[in-house]
């Protein structure tokens, strides 16, 4: 079990994130960037990549991903964005949303469209964040994907100014980090705008702590490496 920090919530049992592969897990490193943004203290649980469910939610073969998991005060949240929105009513001024009505509006759908859409690039560039594959050809039906998650970029940091997509760190910057990484690990082809934001992201001390510990993760996933 890895560590994260602790803290007893007023004699209630300790908080804990529940995450699979470092490597792999693309919510789960959502969940984990959501809890560093709250400023939470928190342990980590592994769920070995042997456990079934796990298997399923990095291959895109289960509907419902149960991990990440928040306990937190007697509360558990499975889902990625409502571990967002708990952590926001729980932490208001941290920041996970921004003060300002539309912005939070904003915020909250372009979250909720990497939440549940984008199947097309999940399926053609999966998080991997120990390979590397230069000039990588990316398949045609991923592109608008890609396409459309450059513009939402393009237009949050037209309206905020950067350097995150909401001026400071939020809900919205955690979703997208991952695409972040995979546009690193497949060598997207990006715009100035796009490159300067990954290039933000992938500086982020919270991500390059979990990368770190992803180098040094045991476990491999067949069915990802052996298409690439």
């Amino acid at each position: 079990m890895a560590r994260a920090g602790r803290r007893n919530w007023g004699g209630t049992a300790l908080t804990t994130l529940t995450i699979s592969s470092r490597n792999y897990s693309s919510w789960s490193l959502r969940g984990w960037l959501l809890c560093k943004i709250a400023g939470i203290e928190f342990t980590v649980k592994t769920v070995s990549l042997d456990d079934p469910s796990a298997r399923a939610e990095l291959l895109l073969l289960s509907p419902s991903c149960l991990v990440p998991c928040l306990d937190h005060k007697g509360a558990k949240i499975w889902d990625t964005l409502a571990i967002a929105e708990y952590l926001d009513e729980e932490f208001p001024k941290a920041g996970m949303l921004p003060s300002d009505r539309v912005k939070r509006a904003r915020c909250r759908s372009v979250s909720g469209e990497m939440h549940s859409g984008f199947y097309n690039l999940r399926s053609a560039l999966p998080m991997n964040l120990k390979a590397r594959f230069p000039n990588f050809k990316t398949w045609a039906g991923a592109k608008p994907d890609i396409a459309r998650v450059k513009a939402i970029w393009q237009e949050c940091l037209d309206e905020s100014g950067g350097p995150y997509l909401f001026g400071k760190l939020s809900m919205a910057d955690a979703m997208y980090a991952p695409v972040c990484t995979r546009f690193n690990t497949y060598d997207v082809e990006m715009d100035d705008v796009s490159a300067a934001y990954c290039k933000t992201i992938l500086k982020w001390p919270a991500l390059n702590e979990w990368i770190e510990a992803a180098k040094s993760e045991p476990d491999e996933m067949a069915e990802l490496d052996a298409e690439f």
